[in-house]
Formats: C-alpha cells, structure tokens, sequence
C-alpha cells in the first residue's frame, strides 16, 4: 500500500484483521493450540502477569495453562464483537480493540459464561498480508474459570 490510504484498502485491512480474529477464536474452541501459536510467531501474547513471544513461547503457554477436556477441546464457546479497528495511514501497521466473551459447557457443568473482556491487538503487514504483532488479553468479568485455566482437568466435572 502507498502512504495515501485509499476506503478500498482500509476496508480490505479491516477485512484481513477481523479474519485474524476470528481465525484465532475458533481455533481456540477446537483445541488447535499449535496453528494459534502459528499466529504469533512474529508477536507476543500477553494475560495479566505473564507474556509469551513467539511461536514456541505461545504454544508452551496454551498447553499449559489452558484445560483440554475428553473430547480434546476446552469445551468453551469464545465470541468476539464491537471491533474498533484503526489503520495506520501507511497501511502497514494497526490496532484494535474488540469484546470477548466465553462460554463453557461441560457434563455437570451447564453452559455459561465464565469470562470477558477486551482484545488489544496489534497487527502488521508482512509480505502483503497481516499478521498478529501483539495480543493483550484484558479480562473484565469472570466467572468459573475452574475447568477453563491451570491443571488440565482429569476428565468431566466431578459432580
């Protein structure tokens, strides 16, 4: 992209950058830890108090601090919304801030939500299509996380 950022190409960044988010969500949710960690493997991944960089970094961090239930999955459901997606004026660099919001549901478990928050992100271009440069995870609200975060859980809720 030149430095005059043309509607078209700030509408096809925005386009590339809400697929990046919803990229991420549903790989989440089907436990494929390893294509999220491919995600970041130019950026880092941040949660309060701890920070991952690249590829290897964030996949050591997801096995390890996200549960995997029988099915190899979190069981969770995360949805992202209200995206304000900002486009530098070169094209090459932007930022957004969007609402998550994650369901749960396991056996003895019925579905709720058990945490949101809001996504800082950070993107860039590279080689012509963007990328994640950085994640900041910010929870606001939160519920159960007992069969989401930490030990992964030895089988369903013991009830």
């Amino acid at each position: 992209m030149s430095n005059t950022l043309t509607e078209l190409d700030r509408l096809l960044a925005e386009r590339a950058i809400e697929r990046l988010l919803s990229i991420y969500v549903h790989n989440l949710d089907d436990g494929k830890f390893a294509e999220n960690a491919e995600l970041f493997s130019h950026g880092t991944f941040e949660i309060p108090a701890v920070a991952a960089e690249g590829r290897e970094a964030v996949a050591r961090f997801l096995e390890s601090n996200v549960q995997r239930h029988g099915d190899g999955t979190p069981r969770t459901w995360h949805s992202v919304s209200n995206p304000l997606i900002d486009i530098d004026p070169s094209g090459e660099r932007a930022t957004c801030v969007c609402y998550f919001t994650v369901h749960q549901e396991l056996e003895g478990l019925p579905l709720q939500p058990i945490v949101t928050g809001r996504y800082h992100d950070a993107f860039e271009r590279h080689d012509g299509k963007w990328r994640f440069a950085s994640r900041k995870v910010v929870p606001h609200l939160t519920g159960d996380l007992r069969f989401h975060v930490a030990s992964p859980a030895a089988g369903e809720v013991a009830e």
